[in-house]
This record gives structure tokens, sequence and C-alpha cells, in this order.
């Protein structure tokens, strides 16, 4: 997980620069409070919507529920993120969503590709046969 959120602060940091035309310092500590808050939030997302999964008697965690688990995580984090971006960077709602929207989908490539390296790199034991046969 940290080495996750140390790279996802860097390309957040990047994007922020790139998109607002501020200096890499301001932009940086806004990385790590959206990082912070990514962690937060996905602790209580997970807590609440494992109660909900609960309550509702969900046994499998189908194509739906993880989309709905998608959405709704998005969504919550858009809702804190929006406004940090307009006050941080004194922008207005567009640009704001702007940079939501280029975070989510750089998210989006950044955690597959990151996943596919790390499942490559730290194989499960019974994995690290089959990677050997190839």
């Amino acid at each position: 997980m940290t080495l996750f959120e140390i790279f996802a602060v860097m390309l957040t940091t990047f994007i922020l620069v790139v998109l607002s035309g501020s200096d890499t310092q301001q932009s940086l500590i806004l990385a790590i409070i959206i990082a912070s808050t990514a962690v937060v939030w996905n602790y209580i997302y997970n807590t609440l919507f494992e109660y909900w999964e609960r309550r509702k008697h969900i046994q499998k965690r189908t194509f739906l529920i993880r989309s709905i688990h998608a959405v709704g995580f998005e969504g919550g984090l858009t809702v804190v993120c929006l406004p940090l971006y307009m006050i941080w960077y004194g922008v207005g709602i567009w640009m704001a969503l702007t940079m939501e929207i280029s975070l989510t989908l750089a998210f989006l490539v950044y955690t597959f590709l990151f996943t596919l390296a790390f499942d490559t790199i730290f194989a499960l034991p019974h994995q690290t046969s089959t990677l050997t046969e190839r």
C-alpha cells in the first residue's frame, strides 16, 4: 500500500501541476491531502459497503455489485475532492471537475499497471511454478 501511495502522490502531483499551472510544492501538498483522504475514505466506504452487503445478504460480488462499489467509492471521493481543488487553486467547478476526471482516468490506468507489475514481481507461491514454466 505504501509503495502504491508514494507513486500515486507523484502521479497526482504531476497531473495537478499540468492542469493547474501551479508549482510542484503546492500540488504536492494537495496530492498528499488527496491520498490521505482516499485512504481514510477507502476504509470508511468499505466498512459501510460490507455492512450493507451483510444487511442485504449479498452472497457473491457480481459484476453489478463491483460496479456499484466502484461508482460509490469514486463518487464519494469526488464529493470531497471537488471543493478541495476549488479552494486550493481558486478554480471553478468545471476546472475542478476536469482535474477530478483526469485523475480518475489516470488512476484507472495506474492501478491496472501497478497491480500487473506487483503480481508479476510478487507472484503467489502457487503461481511461481506456472510463471517459470512459460
